[in-house]
């Protein structure tokens, strides 16, 4: 049989993917690391079929390593003879403590087939909860900032683990950043908060994040130049002179930048004569 690492999405049982679904209903046991995914595993699975481990969170080496250890065995010892599943909240490999689970399987049970099912990561969901577009063309850089830091240097970055937000946006504003916080985005426990306040987020939330973006930065793409006239038309010029991203508006060279850009084969040329 094997194991199944599920991402369950930024917190909305809703947003479970198709494929972890499945999942869900085929395995015959599931664990969870905490009481958030636990709350959205049970949206689709019943109480009977979660599995009891412990997870710990410390930051003892030892400690964590021997709990991974009897953790990984339990967990071996259903899934290689029934189907197991672990779910955890976002995505299995962005910032989650699947990783624990399989570096520890791999280490000591290798004979267990591990697939991953990946998840909506707050990476994503924090964009449309904060109203964010990252635009194409744009860089974004992750960072953790627990306990007060204010990591600095790329011009966006999404912060998580925002624990002492008050001193992490004194520092970021001192660095020229603007920074606006985000708070248990798409869960149905807790209260969802999105702030340009940091003191609306001080008191310790491990589901704070934060955007950062240096003032002064600017990213406009092609798009962004459509102007609308009075008449609701919404021709940004002359039809003739129409330029894009991609060169002169011809449909030939349009098609083949369009290709090109989304990484597939530029169309060939063909020719009446």
């Amino acid at each position: 049989m094997s194991l199944y690492g599920v991402g369950l999405g930024p917190g909305d049982a809703g947003l479970v993917t198709v494929r972890g679904r499945q999942v869900l209903d085929d395995a015959d046991v599931v664990y969870s690391p905490g009481r958030l995914s636990r709350s959205v595993a049970t949206e689709h699975v019943p109480e009977e079929r979660i599995g009891d481990v412990d997870f710990p969170m410390t930051r003892d080496e030892d400690e964590l390593r021997r709990a991974w250890k009897a953790a990984a065995d339990e967990i071996a010892s259903r899934a290689r003879e029934e189907t197991a599943a672990f779910v955890t909240l976002g995505d299995p490999n962005v910032y989650s403590t699947f990783g624990h689970l399989r570096r520890t399987m791999a280490a000591f049970h290798p004979d267990v087939d591990v697939e991953i099912v990946p998840g909506v990561s707050a990476v994503t969901a924090f964009a449309t909860a904060l109203g964010v577009e990252i635009a194409s063309g744009t860089s974004l850089a992750l960072r953790e900032a627990a306990r007060g830091s204010a990591p600095t240097g790329p011009d966006r970055m999404v912060l998580f683990k925002v624990t002492d937000a008050p001193a992490t946006h004194e520092r970021l504003v001192d660095a020229g950043y603007d920074v606006v916080y985000g708070r248990r985005l798409f869960m149905e426990q807790g209260e969802t908060v999105v702030t340009e306040d940091p003191d609306a987020v001080a008191d310790r939330d491990y589901y704070t994040l934060a955007y950062a973006e240096k003032r002064g930065v600017e990213h406009e793409p092609a798009t962004a130049a459509f102007e609308t006239d009075d008449s609701g038309s919404g021709d940004a010029g002359s039809g003739d002179d129409a330029t894009t991203d991609g060169g002169p508006g011809d449909p030939t060279t349009l098609e083949r930048a369009e290709a090109e850009a989304q990484g597939d084969e530029p169309p060939e040329v063909t020719s009446d004569d």
